[in-house]
């Protein structure tokens, strides 16, 4: 597939998700069904906002996917992991949407989590063998281990995207930004149907930023954080453990740093507190942001920080060795924790 045609998809694929979400959240405000309200204690939106976000991206894939597959005579031809990819996401993005509607307790989340993990190794067989030269000693091949720390990496990743989910476009912006990079760096954009996720992501994005109005904005909510979360977890495991596609698992982190590093942070300062991880806060990254800026610089920040993140990733494969990847991502979590303690501080006696 080349540029053009890649213009093409992603510009049917941004109709089609402008269009059903559209639809979705008309039906949502008219008969007040997954409706998310207003919380002065941690929620920023001012009116009833629906969450059908998740939905809307996932229904619009796959109408310009069936329109994809159609028009390029693959029918039969869709290879494996995208077929069964597409599968799993249809009762991922139900069972979360129950999380919508009622609250699920943090283990069932993480069962289910790990049941369409562990789904898609077993239709698949695509998953975590080896981590490259991380520490300079060879290859690390995971062996025995390799299937649990795929599904531990899938469901830290989803979780990481969903604890993201705090303001408009910040959750879909850093997982568009992930895959985008993933993507066209790997070659894997040029030959899948992931144009099309990206295409279905932009068209919820411009509802969620309320390009058509505020009174037309439509969350994610956590079905929607919990799918993008999982798209992202596993094209970049599918990219980086195929022989055919270039690129090395360390370089993968770079992508998802900021959710991923934000994440871990999070459960580490939580815990050390007494506090569950899974308890709701103002405590993640944008919380901190927004002490000095509003939501929109906020999240103009933080995908500038994602996208050159992602980039200097990109030039250290290219020119230095795995181990060297490695060492220097450690200095910049070391470096990201740093900042964010000082500034978070910082902003907080200025207001």
């Amino acid at each position: 597939m080349d540029l053009t045609l890649i213009l093409d998809y992603i510009i049917i694929s941004i109709i089609a998700s402008m269009t059903i979400n559209s639809m979705l959240r008309n039906y949502a405000k008219k008969y007040n069904i997954l409706v998310d309200l207003p919380d002065r204690s941690r929620k920023f939106h001012k009116r009833p906002t629906p969450l059908t976000g998740g939905i809307g991206i996932l229904v619009a894939l796959l109408i310009s996917g069936k329109l994809y597959i159609d028009l390029n005579n693959l029918t039969g031809y869709v290879p494996e992991f995208t077929f069964q990819l597409m599968v799993i996401s249809i009762p991922l993005l139900f069972l979360f949407l129950f999380d919508d509607f009622k609250g699920l307790r943090p283990l069932f989340r993480i069962l289910i989590q790990i049941s369409l993990s562990i789904y898609l190794i077993i239709s698949t067989g695509v998953y975590l063998e080896s981590l490259g030269n991380l520490f300079g000693f060879g290859e690390i091949n995971l062996g025995f281990f390799s299937i649990p720390f795929t599904v531990f990496c899938v469901v830290g990743i989803m979780n990481a995207f969903n604890m993201m989910d705090g303001i408009n476009g910040l959750c879909s912006g850093c997982a568009m930004l992930a895959l985008m990079l993933m993507g066209f760096y790997s070659g894997l954009i040029y030959d899948s149907m992931l144009v099309l996720i990206i295409g279905s992501m932009i068209g919820f994005v411009l509802f969620n930023l309320g390009f058509f109005g505020k009174k037309r904005e439509v969350f994610l909510g956590d079905s929607g954080s919990n799918l993008v979360g999982f798209w992202v977890a596993w094209v970049a495991i599918y990219a980086s453990q195929s022989e055919i596609y270039s690129i090395k698992p360390i370089t993968v982190l770079w992508f998802v740093a900021i959710p991923l590093l934000d994440c871990i942070g999070l459960i580490f300062s939580r815990t050390s507190t007494g506090k569950s991880w899974s308890t709701a806060g103002r405590d993640h990254i944008h919380h901190k942001l927004m002490k000095r800026f509003n939501s929109k610089h906020t999240l103009i920040v933080i995908l500038s920080i994602t996208l050159i993140t992602g980039l200097m990733g990109m030039l250290i494969e290219v020119y230095l060795s795995s181990y060297i990847s490695t060492g220097l991502f450690f200095m910049y979590a070391i470096s990201y924790y740093a900042l964010t303690g000082f500034f978070g501080k910082r902003f907080s006696k200025l207001n």
